[in-house]
Parts: structure tokens; sequence; C-alpha cells
């Protein structure tokens, strides 16, 4: 049934209005009042009277301009329904703004059970002055995934800023002081205060004043140098895209790139570390924004991107006030001639030089890398570390023999106790019978039980159970001379041969300490670095190369170096329940599905 009442123009042609097609949600306090006389007002807040609705309706309604009937003929959420839409309605009932919230519509119309979820939003739509036309390319509220429910009791999402308020408090603190900065980051509401931990007598202020007051003609002082590394992983948006189901947590518009950048530059300007390893670097964000805004800070950038068709990769960047750059290293764990390595991770190690005076040439080797995410390929992340070990190895020698002070920054997909983290903190790992499943530990119960082939990898990758490049040993081997001097061993020499080349044991010849302990001393419970819908758990690391008065050094490491790298402090982490009361990761102030890991080191002269 139509219902005639006057002709609307789009376009210039008239047009009849149909009663199916009026839809009064849309209809605002301002336009109803353009629309109908005051009488027709007065009546139609009396919604028992359909008859005079339908009078009102077919005699009263003013003529339509073309804008007005586009709005009328847009698309109307589920909330505004009204009964005109119903093909057992017989009228249009038109609902003004001002309509009572306690209206229900009456028992005749059908059973009430088909009104209740209506009415119960048409409620809520109605305690405002009016309705307000929907974005066509807007998603609706209710399209949003549901914050995740935690089984922890006591976990609420404390998360419910406006979603302009972040932004607004970024531009509002252009102009403020940093500790002006700090104290507002810290009282934002959805915040988890990140606090530092020390092993110095001073703490890091004192620290920075004595430093300044140092006398520059002692020769003790300028063996010091005290310098901040930060590893982050800032979460790709193509991936982030890709797996989408880890963030079902997550409001919307928190993910978008345009949202996210801001936040992590803000962070990292916080935190102001000397060098930055960052992690799932987006080739294009990179090139368009991340690599110009940390230049402006100060930093000198270097960069490997991915190989195959990834948009991602790994970068260090390094303020020039501190540091100059003396090699640039990057590592590709893709090869084409070995189907083990099929994978386009990569890592980078830099070479760089303090900017301070010393009595003999001090440097310092920084590596950064992205270990594969595959918790059933233990063969492959075994391999690529080895990789980036040989090319650190290389790097980080030096003339006596020595390897200067190292520190290696990044996401090795792998929690603490596992054999892979093992392998790094003690310098062996015997594989014998490992499955390729257990080597990350980041699944409980691994399905893949394929246990480790013995060697792990072939002998043309030109890398040797010792973690170090044989290259110089294979152009050896290739001697016409040598050649013929092994074929005169005899059977008991082959014998140890072979037994070597088929050894289950990885080695390497760094003794590496790790800057977080991964368990909160007072409670045993588990530090996190990573945090979204699947799980948290910690996955990041920074490893360093301990001096020998390093008292925060790991058990076994004492006598690593004579000199090298002490710990002086780190920011420290936070548990998972921590997290979830900010509704996980990324939320309104953290924009990675990570936390940025923050140690501050002295570089003691040998």
């Amino acid at each position: 049934m139509q219902l005639r009442s006057g002709c609307g123009s789009v376009g210039g042609a008239p047009q009849e209005i149909s009663h199916t097609s009026l839809r009064p949600g849309l209809l605002s306090k301002a336009s109803a009042g353009a629309f109908y006389p005051r009488n027709v007002k007065h009546c139609l807040r009396h919604s028992m009277l359909p008859r005079h609705v339908q009078r009102l309706g077919r005699d009263c309604i003013a003529h339509w301009n073309g804008s007005q009937m586009l709005a009328l003929n847009s698309p109307v959420p589920n909330c505004t329904r009204w009964a005109g839409q119903y093909l057992w309605a017989s009228f249009p009932l038109l609902v003004p703004a001002d309509f009572s919230v306690n209206w229900r519509i009456p028992p005749f119309f059908g059973p009430r059970r088909q009104f209740q979820n209506c009415n119960r939003q048409l409620d809520n739509f109605m305690q405002s002055s009016c309705f307000h036309l929907p974005n066509p390319g807007m998603k609706s509220e209710g399209a949003e995934p549901l914050t995740k429910k935690r089984r922890l009791g006591d976990q609420h999402d404390t998360s419910t800023l406006e979603e302009g308020t972040n932004l607004s408090n970024q531009e509002e603190t252009s102009d403020l002081s940093v500790a002006q900065i700090e104290e507002k980051h810290s009282s934002k509401k959805g915040t988890v205060k990140r606090h530092w931990e020390y092993f110095c007598q001073h703490s890091r202020t004192m620290k920075i004043i004595e430093n300044k007051q140092t006398d520059p003609s002692n020769t003790e002082s300028e063996a010091k140098f005290d310098f901040t590394v930060m590893s982050y992983n800032i979460l790709s948006q193509n991936l982030l895209e890709d797996n989408s189901h880890l963030y079902k947590h997550c409001r919307q518009c928190l993910l978008i790139w345009a949202y996210r950048f801001p936040n992590i530059l803000e962070e990292i300007k916080q935190l102001d570390a000397d060098v930055l390893c960052l992690q799932e670097v987006q080739e294009d964000h990179y090139r368009t924004e991340i690599k110009s805004s940390l230049e402006s800070l100060g930093y000198q950038c270097e960069y490997k991107m991915r190989t195959g068709r990834k948009p991602d990769g790994c970068a260090i960047c390094f303020k020039t006030s501190k540091f100059s750059l003396i090699s640039s290293n990057p590592v590709e764990f893709f090869r084409r001639d070995i189907p083990l390595l099929d994978r386009d991770n990569v890592g980078l190690v830099l070479l760089l030089q303090p900017r301070f005076h010393c009595k003999t040439n001090a440097a310092i080797c920084i590596a950064n890398t992205h270990l594969l995410y595959n918790p059933r390929r233990g063969d492959i992340k075994l391999t690529q570390l080895a990789m980036l070990l040989a090319e650190i190895a290389s790097v980080a020698s030096q003339k006596d023999g020595t390897f200067c002070p190292i520190i290696i920054g990044g996401d090795f997909n792998s929690v603490p106790s596992s054999p892979l983290y093992r392998f790094i903190k003690e310098g062996k790992l015997n594989y014998e019978g490992l499955s390729i499943g257990k080597v990350s530990g980041q699944e409980q119960f691994p399905r893949g039980q394929r246990i480790l082939s013995i060697p792990i990898w072939p002998k043309k990758l030109g890398i040797s159970q010792n973690c170090v490049y044989e290259t110089k040993r294979q152009q050896k081997e290739e001697n016409a001379g040598e050649k013929l001097e092994t074929t005169k061993l005899d059977k008991s020499q082959e014998i140890v041969k072979a037994s070597e080349k088929l050894s289950s044991k990885l080695q390497h010849c760094f003794k590496l300490s790790s800057v977080y302990s991964h368990y909160f001393p007072e409670t045993g419970i588990p530090e996190v670095t990573t945090c979204h819908s699947r799980s948290a758990v910690t996955v990041d690391y920074i490893f360093y190369s301990t001096g020998s008065d390093d008292t925060a050094a790991q058990p076994g490491a004492e006598n690593s170096f004579h000199g090298g790298l002490k710990l002086l402090g780190r920011l420290a982490l936070l548990t998972e329940k921590d997290l979830w009361t900010v509704n996980g990761l990324p939320n309104e102030n953290n924009s990675s599905d990570h936390l940025p890991l923050l140690a501050e080191f002295r570089l003691v002269e040998r």
C-alpha cells in the first residue's frame, strides 16, 4: 500500500513516497519541526492514535527536497526499525525525536518477543536529543569485535577512552617538558606504569649528574661509557591485517596505522634509547615516515628488508651523538639451494664506534633479528640462529683473537627455558633425540614430533657446529695437496672425522647473559613481552656479553670478559594480569602487540 502525500523531487522528477520508505528514525528534531505544523507534532506525540497519525501522514507531509529524500532512502540500523517496516503494519508510524522513551509497541501488533530487542535498542537511541545519520563508509558499532573476556575474575577492561582522547593528548604533550610528559603519560587512564630497576648504587638521574661533574682529565672516567639499548617489535601493519584473529579484543579504530604510528613514535621519544633494535618495520612505512621521523630525533638508521614478498624487516638505529658506524652487515636466512632454508627471515649486525676518548679503539657489536614464528619448525629456527651467530663472530672478532662487546636484541619466537633459549645462554646444546616442535617451547603439546636430523643443516651452508663460518677451511680442503693428504689418513682418524661430522652438539663461543630474568622473584609469575588474543608470553630478548664486574650477570658468565659490558638497569616488564587490566596489546596507549625492552649498559675498557 502506498501513501500519496505530496510529491518529492529527486533530480527534478516527482516521486510518490511509499509507507515502507518513510523512516522516521532518520529525522532529526530540527527536521521534524520543519515538516510538521504544531498541531501535527502535538498529535504525533500520542502514538496510541494510529488513525490520526495515518490521516496526518496522508494530508500534512510537506514537500521534500533532494537531500532529504536521499536521507530517507539510505539504510537504517536495526535499532531504528519502526512499525511501518513490517508488512502486517497498516500505517506509517512516524517517530519524532522527542518521543517518550517509555513507549512500547502495543501488544496487538504481534508477539512481544519480536520487539523486545528492538525496543531495548530504541530506548537507548531515544535518550539523545536527535537522531544522527549513519555514515555509509563507517562500520556500525555493533560490527566491532567485543572485548576479550579473560578467565581471571579480577581482571576488567579499564581502557574505555574515547578514540580522539589519545590523539589530543599527543598534541598537548608537544609543548610540555620531559618531566611533565612522563607525569601526564603515567596518569592516563588505562595505562600501566613501568618502572626502572637498577643494579648500581645510584639512580639513573644521579648517575647523569655524576657524569656531568666528572673531571675530563681523569683517565678512569674516560674508560667508562654509558648507553641504552631498546629492542621493540612495532607490529607491521600488513601482518596485523593478515592476522586479524589475534586482535579480536581490540577496537578497530586502534588498529589503523594512522593511530598507531604517533603512539609508537611517542613511546620511542619518551624512552630515548641510544640504540634501537626494531622488528616488523614495514618497508613502505619505513621509507615514508619511520626513517625521517627517527632521523629528526638524531638517529642514523640501517635497515634490512625481508626477502621474498614479505614487506617488513629489521632496523637498527643509533644516535649519531653517541656512536659512529664502522660497518653494517645484513644477514639473509633464505638460501635457494638449501630446502631447509626456504623462509624469508633476516638479521642485521652493526659494528659501532663509541664517541668517547679511551686508550684503545673500543667497539660494540649490535645485532638484531626476527626468527621464524612457526612453532613446529625448530630445525629452521636453530639454523637461522647459527647463521646470525656466525655473522656476529665474523664482525666482532678482533686482532688479538677475542671479541668486542656484543649485544643481541630481537624477537626470537622462543620462550625462556626452551632449548633454543638455553643454547643462547649456555653456549651449547645437545639436540640428539630432540623433537623439532619442542625447540622453541611455544606449544605445550607440540604436534610435530619429528626428531631433529644430525646434522641439522647441510655442510654446503658453510657454517660449522660451532656456529662460525667455514669458508677458509673449505678453501683449504679444495687444495689438491690437502685432498691427497687426507686419503692417507688411517682408519682411526677417519672414524674420528666421521664422528665430528655427525655430532649432535651445537656450540658458540660467546658467553651471553639475558637482561631480564623472565620471572618476578617475589611471586614467580612470568614476565610477558607480547600479549594478544591467543597468548601472553616472553619471546623478545636482549642478550649481552657480560663484564667481569657485572653483578647482574647470569651465573657462569662472570669470566667471559676482562672488561666488557656491565648492566646498570632495565625497564621492568609486566605480567599477563597487568596487561589485561588495559585490555591487552595493542591498546589506546601501546600500539604494538609487543612491549619495548630497554636496558642501560656501561662499557668498561679492558
